[in-house]
């Protein structure tokens, strides 16, 4: 990564500085040799995506996702750890950053929500490797709209029983627990939902449909089938699932632009290694205008997205508040901005950027998804009107 000043800003300390050196550096001699292929096929994603939480767990990175009482490395998530983490590993490969933050978000419910019980059981296996994590909110008929969710949760004696479809459920297959939500009846729409954990063992809980993507991500849909599970398995109070699910999301999405940061500086360094080594009518095409005007933009959405990523994550962290609109921001203009890098890479790479394998193709992949995933861009505008409205209302 060549340019890392940005570590310098006042929005990080010593401790970010000092954990975002190591991973860099670790990531370069560890991780990039395992990410050098690309896997082919489910079974080949699902191999690969194992051992990346393993050699992760094993070098004491997933520590930052869990709190300090339960193997983390500090008392509560720390935001800009988590953007850190996730722009370093997506700069060497996209799976990795994919490892990473599904044992966050797949355990992020049960962190800031769950019993003791809960987080003793759950949290430890996850911090150093040895549990892959989920988090299942999405069905087929509702994509973005939290509260139209249709599974359902009724409880039975001391059990719940689910029944339901999940579907794009990012380690669905691989997963040794899910966080799953589920409509429960307490009110109408989003009032009405809960949150529970469920084993991947238990019975009634089926892997309906393995989905492959444009980028090699261990995804599934899931199928519940009077899925019994034990009532001490609900997370929070019944009901309150979508206040869940959305604390969980505005802890998490700031790390998402993070992502789209690592893939979007990864983009601006082969741009420029490219820019240099290519002649054109005897002259690098570094020289010429029309190169530089794509450098240029490339690295000012950049600093301008690194700038509102670690806003979003410094306001968590030091406040500790939603940050809704904030979050939403950096998700929006990172993720869009690391699309344009993308583009523009391939574009000084001309036919070598589309050649299957190559840097830019996979980068040009790998984005995509997040301009979708945790609230899709249209969504994140929805948000930040909304939060906008708000803030100036008579």
């Amino acid at each position: 990564m060549a340019d890392t000043s940005f570590l310098d800003w006042p929005f990080l300390e010593p401790r970010h500085r000092d954990f975002a050196t190591r991973l860099r550096a670790w990531s370069a001699t560890t991780l990039a040799p395992l990410a050098a292929d690309e896997p082919h096929g489910i079974a080949a994603t699902d191999a690969l995506a194992r051992r990346l939480v393993a050699v992760l767990g094993e070098a004491g990175w997933l520590r930052a996702a869990v709190p300090a009482a339960h193997g983390g490395l500090y008392e509560r998530l720390d935001v800009r750890t988590l953007c850190l983490a996730r722009e370093s590993l997506a700069y060497v490969s996209g799976l990795a950053d994919f490892a990473f933050v599904m044992q966050g978000l797949g355990t992020g419910s049960i962190t800031l929500y769950g019993t003791d019980a809960q987080r003793a059981r759950y949290l430890p296996p996850v911090a150093r490797g040895a549990a892959i994590a989920a988090f299942a909110l999405t069905e087929p008929p509702s994509g973005s709209d939290v509260a139209a969710i249709e599974t359902t949760a009724r409880v039975d004696g001391d059990a719940y029983v689910l029944d339901g479809r999940k579907t794009f459920i990012s380690n669905g297959g691989i997963a040794d627990h899910y966080v799953v939500f589920a409509r429960t009846g307490e009110a109408p729409g989003a009032k009405g939902l809960s949150a529970f954990i469920v084993d991947a063992t238990s019975a009634g809980l089926h892997i309906a449909e393995r989905i492959e993507v444009v980028a090699p991500h261990p995804l599934a849909t899931l199928r519940f089938d009077a899925c019994r599970i034990p009532r001490t398995a609900l997370i929070g109070a019944p009901g309150e699932g979508f206040k869940v699910a959305m604390g969980t999301l505005d802890t998490f999405r700031p790390t998402v632009g993070a992502a789209a940061l690592g893939f979007a500086r990864r983009a601006l360094d082969e741009a420029i290694r490219r820019a240099r080594a290519r002649h054109a009518f005897g002259r690098p095409i570094a020289d010429y205008q029309l190169i530089q005007e794509k450098i240029a933009d490339m690295a000012v959405e950049i600093d301008a997205a690194a700038l509102l990523v670690y806003r979003a994550a410094w306001t968590k962290d030091v406040h500790d508040r939603r940050v809704t609109r904030e979050a939403a921001i950096a998700k929006l203009f990172a993720t869009e901005a690391a699309q344009r890098a993308a583009d523009q890479v391939v574009q000084i790479f001309g036919g070598a950027g589309v050649v299957a394998g190559s840097v830019p193709e996979r980068l040009y992949r790998e984005v995509r998804a997040l301009r979708i995933y945790e609230g899709t861009s249209e969504i994140q505008k929805l948000v930040i009107a909304g939060q906008t409205f708000a803030a100036e209302a008579p």
